[in-house]
């Protein structure tokens, strides 16, 4: 599906939104979503959106590793989690302080998985840019360069520790903006991800040693810009 054809395809499933019937009592039950148990310990892995060995500057062996021991080993212990979660939630014994050390695991690990699974999807062979997208950045941020230079520069500032540079829409703002995330939990509020970079020593240095600069130069070279252009549709749509 080329640009101009998801754009349009976007827009008219909001305006088929937007023209859908009000739900009233009588039809909700007709119209309702299901929704999967909050407890759900059934996750499944996604597999990786590209070949291993198919990107510019990355080897397969550190998209494999990152893939198999940071991305599923979260998948497995999210899982876990909420085992217990539903286990511990009809144990009312439990001091409310013991239930929450769980929580803050189930809050970590619930944001490696999303946060990782963005990351690999926005990973592609190296490929043009998408046109649209780009004069959105340029409308937020006075250009393309300025965008790239404040997200490169948070990612540098991140180097040999830890955490994810993300570029999101802020629905309450309305706008694009670049976030610094020193790690899994502390997303911006109200904001969708459009583009994340894992800034976690694992991601790169296997590849690159402590050389985070390059890095952030191979990250660049290999996005997948029509995911990226998608997302910004989805979220404004």
């Amino acid at each position: 599906m080329n640009n101009s054809t998801r754009r349009s395809f976007v827009k008219a499933l909001s305006m088929a939104a937007l023209a859908a019937p009000l739900v009233t009592p009588q039809n909700a039950s007709a119209q309702s979503t299901t929704i999967p148990d909050a407890f759900a310990n059934n996750l499944d892995l996604k597999p990786l959106p590209f070949d291993a060995g198919s990107l510019d500057g990355f080897s397969e062996r550190i998209i494999t590793s990152h893939w198999q021991n940071n991305y599923v080993g979260s998948v497995r212990a999210l899982n876990a989690v909420k085992q217990r979660l539903q286990a511990a939630l009809s144990d009312d014994t439990l001091p409310a302080y013991v239930y929450n050390d769980l929580k803050r695991e189930h809050l970590m690990r619930t944001g490696s998985v999303v946060l990782h699974e963005y990351y690999f999807d926005n990973l592609a062979p190296p490929s043009a840019r998408d046109s649209e997208l780009e004069q959105a950045l340029a409308r937020a941020f006075g250009s393309v360069a300025n965008w790239e230079k404040e997200f490169r520069r948070i990612g540098a500032g991140l180097g040999g520790g830890s955490g994810w540079v993300m570029l999101a829409w802020n629905r309450h703002s309305q706008t694009l903006e670049n976030y610094w995330m020193w790690d899994h939990m502390h997303a911006p509020a109200a904001s969708e991800p459009l583009l994340v970079m894992d800034m976690y020593e694992h991601s790169y240095h296997m590849d690159y040693g402590a050389a985070t600069g390059q890095y952030i130069d191979a990250f660049m070279r290999n996005l997948n810009w029509q995911v990226v252009a998608a997302r910004l549709d989805a979220a404004m749509a």
